[in-house]
């Protein structure tokens, strides 16, 4: 049936928002484009036919073809916003996978991406990084500030931790020095300790 294909790829795309990223559907998408390409060639012929006629005899048949022309038309522009709608969406999930994962995203994830979405995933990776690290008069970037961090407003300015190793002095953003040595607790600025408890060497305590 005409244009099931691009309506099938757009109730999959509702399902995998709902649970987790399907694998890209390459085939139904091949079986989508060959149906516009079918459609196009058929229009084209009939628009043809349509255009070289000089006789009015036929004029049922004619308006006949102009309407299955229109039909053929409607059905084209439906399956391309499916097409549009659903590679979109899927680029969108993929940027925000950025945000939530880092630069390495989990072999599952990986493996539910076509070979051009890995390789889309891996330029914005690169973009991201070049702006974070571009000056701030400089194409408008985040002068070296890492905007993967603190994606949420903290509840409040300062946190508790304990050190899980003997890390030594540590300098904070005031020019403060802690020795952080195993199990000993601290009140830190989320934004000095953040970077410490993503490698493990703190950890957070409290609420």
């Amino acid at each position: 049936m005409l244009a099931q294909s691009g309506l099938q790829l757009v109730k999959e795309l509702k399902r995998s928002q709902t649970y987790r990223l399907s694998a890209y559907n390459e085939e139904r998408i091949r079986i989508c484009l060959e149906e516009m390409k079918s459609l196009y060639e058929a229009n084209y012929r009939d628009v043809a036919l349509v255009s070289g006629s000089e006789t009015s005899s036929a004029s049922e048949v004619q308006a006949g073809r102009i309407q299955c022309v229109l039909v053929r038309h409607a059905i084209l522009e439906r399956n391309k916003r499916c097409l549009l709608a659903y590679h979109h969406a899927r680029l969108m999930y993929i940027k925000s996978l950025r945000w939530q994962f880092g630069t390495v995203l989990p072999k599952d994830i990986r493996q539910s991406l076509s070979e051009a979405e890995q390789a889309w995933f891996k330029t914005y990776c690169v973009t991201l990084a070049n702006f974070m690290q571009a000056e701030m008069g400089e194409r408008g970037g985040a002068g070296g500030l890492d905007l993967t961090q603190s994606q949420l407003p903290p509840k409040s300015m300062y946190v508790e931790v304990r050190c899980l190793v003997d890390f030594g002095e540590f300098e904070t953003e005031d020019g403060s020095v802690l020795q952080l040595t195993k199990d000993s607790q601290h009140l830190m600025l989320r934004s000095d300790c953040e970077a410490l408890i993503r490698q493990g060497i703190l950890e957070h305590i409290g609420t």
